[in-house]
């Protein structure tokens, strides 16, 4: 099984989106996916059609050992795609979990049992206890990064907390590679930032990048990730070139 967690600290740049699309293009070919939202906002829940409901039955839950996340796992009309999701409650999971023993492997022994090819785990901002439960549950790492002027500040700590993470309690985690999101050709920023990106981490970049694109934002209030929303926009096939170039980049780390 292979779990991803989709992170970086700032918000506003992708990782739902990528999360949900990634999942619902490997869902398309046949694997058995799932989507943990991590997030007390709950948008990956709510851009695969699942409504939000208060109380335990869901990653709030799942991280604080009150519920089976095999048993609260959802179908999503994409066939071979479940969710598990968030609410507000979850905010309140990171003081908790200070309180619990194993704080920061509750989430890795909640899932270890499940039986899904993939999980990808829509993180939320920030470097708190949540994403410490994600990294350590995590196999792997997606960062998106948000075609910005500002777009490398942080990443330093980012990688620096992957690091720690890596060094103390998950020694198999690697980072699959830093999708660039919101690009526009246009916009000679967006290219400054490509270069820029790619000078500092080289082949660590997807060649596929995510262009800005209207069809993204009208999916997600529609419920549905950009690939079945419209599959021939640009936006719908960036993401299934990024599943292609992630798959291949799987290939190769066997």
């Amino acid at each position: 099984m292979n779990v991803v967690a989709v992170i970086n600290q700032k918000g506003g740049v992708g990782k739902t989106t990528t999360a949900v699309n990634l999942a619902t293009a490997l869902a398309a070919i046949g694997k058995k996916v799932l989507v943990l939202d991590l997030d007390p906002q709950g948008n990956s829940s709510t851009g695969l059609g699942i409504p939000k409901e208060r109380g335990i039955k869901s990653s709030y839950g799942v991280i604080l050992g009150l519920v089976n996340p095999q048993d609260i796992a959802k179908e999503t009309y994409v066939k071979n795609l479940s969710v598990i999701s968030s609410t507000i409650d979850l905010s309140a999971a990171e003081v908790e979990l200070f309180q619990q023993k194993d704080r920061e492997s509750r989430l890795k022994n909640a899932i270890s049992n499940m039986n899904y090819d993939y999980i990808f785990i829509d993180c939320p901002p920030g470097f708190g206890l949540i994403n410490i439960n994600a990294l350590n549950a995590s196999n792997k790492i997606i960062i998106p990064l948000q075609c910005e002027f500002y777009a490398l500040e942080g990443l330093t700590q980012l990688f620096s907390t992957i690091q720690s993470v890596r060094s103390s309690i998950n020694k198999g985690l690697i980072v699959s590679g830093i999708v660039l999101t919101m690009y526009d050709r246009r916009n000679s920023l967006s290219r400054m930032i490509d270069n820029d990106v790619r000078s500092h981490f080289g082949n660590l970049v997807f060649d596929t990048v995510i262009p800005r694109n209207v069809k993204i934002s009208e999916a997600s209030s529609f419920g549905k990730p950009v690939i079945l929303y419209d599959v021939k926009s640009s936006g719908s096939l960036a993401y299934i070139e990024l599943a292609r170039e992630f798959l291949g980049r799987e290939s190769n780390d066997k």
